[in-house]
């Protein structure tokens, strides 16, 4: 049998804290191994108790949800532990922050039920979760803030033009079945193309794969080129996670 999914809850509201437990609790697959009321608390009950999933806040008092992500991503003791940020529109500035500290995704607070279990088990499976609606928003802040140390050419060093056509639609939301229509080459192959991206570039996961992207000025100078795609079946701006 397999042993359930581990999820910590850190929010600072014990009514959504509370609720959220149960909701995990009560799910097939699915066990809540501990509650965190502040960042700090987040990160102590994660090197403690070492959850598969942590379902993250973002504005806690003391010790954020963007620092205490930084910490959870970079501690070896958590070396396993994924962070779901759980976030609503307004947070929009924090969302490039959070990806930044190694969130490997985001679900709004007022999401169904069964979004965000399906949630919780995608990125415990090592996948990202990144809406392109999250994309979009993500790339607009990225284009608003100023760049500290800019990043040259040579990131990309050693990536393929294939391997940067897929990272380029990677980074502007597709799904690997989106890519795989935009494309035209099979499931396997994109799967195999992200697996050599994140070798290359030395990323966590998917969602650094998009930072990546960002970072080394791919999205910003690149225009997608023309492909065909059935009417439907997907392409930039298609729905769809990460």
């Amino acid at each position: 049998m397999t042993d359930p999914i581990r999820v910590l809850v850190a929010d600072d509201q014990s009514l959504l804290r509370g609720s959220f437990r149960v909701l995990v609790d009560t799910a097939p697959g699915l066990t809540a191994v501990g509650e965190a009321g502040s960042g700090a608390e987040a990160v102590e009950s994660a090197c403690r108790l070492r959850p598969d999933v942590v379902l993250m806040d973002i504005r806690m008092p003391g010790m954020d949800g963007i620092e205490a992500t930084h910490r959870i991503a970079r501690s070896p003791k958590t070396a396993d532990t994924r962070v779901l940020i759980l976030t609503t529109f307004d947070l929009d500035e924090y969302v490039y922050g959070a990806l930044r500290a190694g969130a490997a995704g985001f679900l709004l607070k007022d999401t169904s039920p069964d979004v965000l279990l399906a949630g919780i088990r995608t990125v415990a499976a090592g996948e990202s979760l990144l809406a392109p609606s999250v994309t979009r928003r993500l790339i607009a802040e990225f284009a608003r803030l100023p760049r500290a140390h800019p990043v040259s050419g040579t990131s990309l060093e050693g990536v393929t033009e294939r391997e940067r056509e897929v990272l380029l639609l990677v980074a502007r939301g597709l799904s690997n079945t989106d890519i795989a229509e935009y494309l035209h080459l099979s499931h396997g192959t994109v799967k195999t193309h992200i697996g050599r991206l994140l070798s290359k570039l030395r990323a966590r996961d998917r969602a650094q794969l998009v930072i990546s992207a960002y970072e080394s000025g791919l999205v910003s100078a690149t225009i997608i080129p023309e492909r065909r795609v059935r009417p439907g079946s997907g392409g930039p701006g298609s729905g769809g996670l990460l």
